[in-house]
């Protein structure tokens, strides 16, 4: 590696003459540059709203307009941070890999372009349209249906494009990293499909095919295994690519890196009812859940322990390369998350654990430390092999690293302080047996000083990436890019005639075949998702109906997408756990029929405010004018960001015809023709809740947003009779 990095900045153009039998081809160096440069400012980006959000959580007055609030900036973070960082990291990590372990160039440099501008093009809709409100509030895939479309025809660009390199390469055989792109792109596929199926009412906006239990399902089939198939199989490919070039060692176990990569995918795939325990859904499919979380932990460590013991040998360059410090954390990070994760799966932790910011720190060990430490190591390996001239400072890389380090531990260990502090406060009893904290304000207000660090850990984290900005750029700014770089390999023989095709390990012959690799990956992620999934449609009992639940009126449901265009479910779930916490505090355990009518489901999936699944006809409507305009005037020290918009926006009714008929088609039992009946029942309904609200002082107009959003508000968990919640003061922020 070092005589390759004294090679001229230039090379070239022409080739050498080549052997015989030996082709002349260049890697596309190019295509990977660009991708790196959009995943360290979509990095910034995505690092920078997320720090914004957490200091909003602390600081409501941070909410400064109806774009910015930490319910339509959360997912935009997440979106950033997902998508475009890892996103881009992995595509440059793909990239570069893919073309040297196939010894060819990308089939396409036209797909590698229209899949690179296509991602970007993505990622800047999501800017757009996430602050804006348009949003599914399906965690992780929050894109409405045309973004959608978008997503999964670059996709195909992407898979093209990969496919048919690897059907020209001159390697017959296909290593560990390889199998693991192909899973990658076969899974995320499937999972996008699946989730995404909606029917489009207008250019954005939709609604679910699936409603209540069976969406909550899919969706969580599909956010489990997005951090799967997008988070940690292509880092997994990347980890097996640039940890042996890094470290000069080769893989320490070729046996075990089978063992990990099958066995990973075929049992992940089922652990994602695990993120619904003690919820609506079946508990059948809930055990399932857990069991399988439980045997994630065999495959996950073995892929951890395969990475670290490649550094056998090279411990001492550990202390002084900083890309093999990146890395040594990165998969530390990934022993970590993929320990905890089954923990949480646990039943008995996580009663105490879900919904809390426990699930935060988790989630945050894996993205900040397994991916954003591997993605920073591949780039400062990467880039003096781009450009042909060493790192321009290892001093600052070693710095940026031990701030990134510094930047974890100040963002989890608060998270994991504030989780444990929320789940025991939420459960405690006094001698009385009473709920010791009735108001959820006060387990509120013990966190806050959590947010503050969470927040500077943010800071740190991304201070650290600002100066690998600057070291990259003098970098590249030192040398120059070898766009095209020359290669040499032996032309690839019929499999008849290459003496290298038989034999060996039994393994071997599913290696040699990208076929048959890619069909028995996609059996493998197939049956866990068919399994779970078959049942919980067909079979009736598994989702019982109950006679009282009614659909939404048009005014309710109006209100109820006003709630998801501004990200309510991002703080407040809508499920009440079978807890005698949660009964107390809330009111009835939620049951499995009352969401048949949910398009989409909004069980949410953290509390930073309390559930609202009961919190219907619990208030007048006064107390939800005057919460939604100033909430510190109902729960004093309130961390909740006022909505005045709401009092001034008239609402927009002109969809609710075609939203009747979307949901008709759907299954919902509205009567023939009660689309064109749909916006004068709005109007009554909004007439009597302006009506209510003027006998007591309180004076608005029938068409305005806020009228809808109370009408949906005092609908919730009123179609069946529940027994009445131990305390009132619910809804404290």
């Amino acid at each position: 590696m070092q005589a390759e990095l004294e090679l001229p900045a230039t090379r070239p153009t022409a080739l050498p003459p080549p052997a015989r039998g030996v082709e002349s081809f260049f890697y596309d160096n190019k295509i990977v540059r660009d991708f790196g440069v959009a995943t360290v400012i979509w990095g910034i980006i995505g690092m920078l709203v997320g720090v914004i959000v957490a200091f909003e959580l602390a600081r409501p007055e941070l909410n400064v307009t109806r774009y910015t609030t930490f319910g339509r900036l959360r997912p935009l973070h997440t979106n950033a941070v997902i998508f475009a960082f890892v996103g881009n990291g992995i595509f440059t990590g793909v990239y570069y890999s893919l073309q040297r372990l196939c010894k060819a160039r990308m089939f396409s440099d036209v797909l590698s372009k229209i899949h690179f501008w296509g991602w970007q093009l993505i990622i800047v809709s999501a800017v757009i349209s996430l602050p804006l409100g348009y949003t599914t509030s399906k965690e992780y895939a929050e894109l409405e249906w045309p973004i959608d479309i978008a997503i999964t025809l670059v996709w195909v660009v992407f898979g093209w494009n990969m496919f048919g390199t690897i059907a020209r390469r001159r390697e017959r055989h296909l290593y560990v990293a390889i199998w693991f792109y192909i899973a990658t792109f076969i899974t995320v596929a499937v999972l996008h499909i699946v989730n995404s199926m909606a029917l489009p009412v207008s250019f954005m906006k939709s609604y679910s095919m699936y409603a209540g239990v069976q969406d909550a399902l899919v969706q969580w089939w599909y956010g489990h295994n997005a951090v799967a198939f997008f988070l940690t199989t292509p880092y997994l490919g990347m980890m097996y690519y640039f940890l042996p070039k890094a470290a000069e060692r080769p893989v320490y176990s070729y046996r075990l890196s089978i063992i990990h990569f099958w066995a990973l995918i075929f049992i992940y795939i089922w652990a994602g009812p695990h993120h619904l325990l003690y919820t609506a859904l079946p508990d059948w499919a809930q055990s399932l859940g857990v069991a399988f979380s439980i045997m994630l932990i065999a495959p996950s460590w073995g892929g951890m322990i395969n990475g670290l013991l490649t550094l056998r040998g090279a411990w001492d360059r550990v202390r002084t390369e900083p890309v093999l410090k990146f890395f040594v954390v990165a998969i530390t990070a990934y022993g970590m998350a993929t320990f905890e994760g089954p923990m949480l799966a646990l039943k008995n932790v996580n009663a105490i654990a879900h919904f809390t910011d426990w699930i935060v720190a988790h989630v945050h060990v894996g993205a900040l430390g397994w991916n954003g430490f591997l993605t920073f190591g591949m780039l400062y390996w990467l880039w003096p092999r781009l450009y042909r001239t060493p790192l321009f400072s290892k001093k600052l890389a070693n710095t940026h690293f031990w701030l990134g380090t510094l930047g974890i531990l100040f963002y989890a260990l608060p998270l994991y302080w504030a989780g444990f502090t929320q789940g025991l406060m939420w459960k405690q009893f006094n001698a009385e047996g009473m709920l010791q904290y009735p108001n959820f304000l006060e387990t509120v207000l013990q966190i806050v000083p959590m947010y503050y660090l969470r927040g500077m850990g943010g800071v740190l984290y991304l201070s650290g990436v600002f100066l690998m900005m600057y070291n990259l750029y003098q970098t590249a700014k030192a040398g120059t890019l070898l766009a095209n770089e020359p290669a040499q390999a032996p032309a690839l023989l019929p499999e008849a005639q290459d003496p290298h095709a038989q034999g060996g390990h039994w393994h071997r012959w599913i290696e040699r075949r990208p076929f048959q690799l890619a069909v028995g990956a996609t059996v493998a992620i197939a049956i866990g998702g068919a399994v779970e999934m078959i049942p919980t449609f067909l079979v009736k009992s598994n989702v019982p109906t109950i006679a009282a639940v009614h659909p939404y009126r048009p005014l309710e449901l109006q209100g109820r997408d006003l709630y998801i265009k501004e990200g309510c479910s991002n703080c407040h779930t809508q499920m009440v756990r079978p807890f005698r916490s949660e009964t107390e505090r809330y009111g009835e355990y939620s049951k499995a029929g009352e969401f048949v009518y949910d398009r989409p489901f909004l069980w949410g999936s953290k509390r930073t405010g309390p559930d609202l699944h009961r919190v219907g006809a619990k208030y007048p409507n006064s107390w939800h004018y005057n919460h939604m305009m100033d909430p510190t005037s109902m729960s004093p020290g309130s961390i909740m960001p006022p909505y005045p918009w709401l009092f001034d926006n008239q609402l927009d009714k002109s969809t609710l015809p075609a939203k009747i008929r979307v949901l008709q088609k759907l299954g919902t039992p509205y009567p023939a023709g009660f689309d064109r009946l749909a916006v004068a029942d709005a109007e009554t309904q909004a007439r009597g809740v302006a009506a209510a609200l003027k006998t007591e002082d309180i004076d608005v107009k029938s068409d305005r947003e806020i009228v809808a959003l109370i009408a949906y508000l005092q609908r919730l968990g009123t179609d069946i009779k529940v027994k009445p919640a131990q305390v009132a003061a619910t809804a404290a922020q």
